[in-house]
């Protein structure tokens, strides 16, 4: 009896011990083997590895903990054939309902491992655009500009375009009417661009100076300008915003026409103009 509570102890305190030194390891190994973005900051790394290690540990443990349960049975002399059996009964059921649950931490894991997106993104996912809130093995929280709030399933994402990764661009069409000369209304663009950069208030959003980069369209009213330039993640909104207003206000200065569409409505007949001895009158 001596010798079986000696292996018992042995086993459970080599089941602690493993289990003290995965919390120790993993950690560190994750650290050092998930991608790392250029733009990541140190405290975004650590949550990141900590979210994995925390899915991995517990993993490691179960499994830790379940060879030595079984490991001790059999020291005890316990016929551990019926219970493997009933026990993989239990998991094969277990595994159909709640293949689902898996499906969503496994997903989960490699989202947050590759880095697909983080807290403040604005990302479209499952079919939902919305600034990103909660990242988690088991789902994905998003935030929509109009304050609705989406919970997804990490299991249903199968892609992810973000918006607020590494760089972004300022992609803005202006429309100018075809009496206005071309090579002006780059120069006045350009110029307007360039004040934009010079801002102190702007400037440091803003990698790359915008310009007019081509006629884009001889359209039905006008002729279409695109104007691009690049910015840092997520300040692309604001800054088309701006810069679309300066360049009205400089329009209106240099007398620059922006055409729009003119519709005249007439409500019955159009009044016909008679005249007579006694002056005009309609009819």
């Amino acid at each position: 009896m001596v010798g079986i509570a000696v292996k018992v102890v042995i086993i459970l305190a080599s089941a602690i011990a493993l289990n003290i030194i995965q919390k120790k390891i993993i950690p560190r190994v994750i650290i050092a083997g998930i991608p790392k973005s250029r733009v990541e900051s140190q405290d975004q790394l650590s949550t990141r590895s900590k979210t994995m290690a925390s899915v991995l540990i517990k993993v490691i443990a179960i499994i830790i903990w379940i060879i030595a349960i079984v490991m001790v049975l059999g020291v005890i002399e316990v016929d551990i054939a019926p219970l493997l059996a009933t026990l993989g009964v239990a998991s094969l059921a277990l595994g159909f309902a709640a293949q689902n649950i898996i499906r969503d931490y496994l997903q989960g894991f490699f989202i947050i491992m590759e880095d697909w997106y983080r807290i403040g993104d604005w990302v479209t996912i499952a079919g939902m655009e919305g600034e990103v809130e909660t990242v988690s093995p088991r789902r994905t929280v998003l935030r929509e500009i109009n304050g609705t709030m989406h919970v997804i399933p990490n299991s249903q994402i199968k892609f992810a375009s973000n918006q607020t990764r590494d760089w972004a661009r300022i992609n803005l069409y202006v429309t100018v009417a075809y009496k206005e000369d071309i090579s002006h209304v780059y120069q006045v663009i350009n110029g307007v661009c360039q004040e934009l950069k010079d801002d102190p208030n702007f400037e440091t959003n803003l990698t790359t100076t915008p310009s007019a980069m081509r006629v884009s369209d001889l359209g039905d009213h006008g002729v279409d300008i695109c104007i691009r330039g690049y910015t840092k993640p997520g300040e692309q909104w604001g800054l088309t915003g701006e810069l679309r207003k300066r360049i009205k206000n400089r329009f209106d200065q240099e007398g620059i026409e922006i055409p729009w569409p003119h519709t005249k409505v007439y409500f019955g007949n159009t009044p016909k103009i008679v005249k007579g001895l006694n002056g005009d009158r309609s009819i």
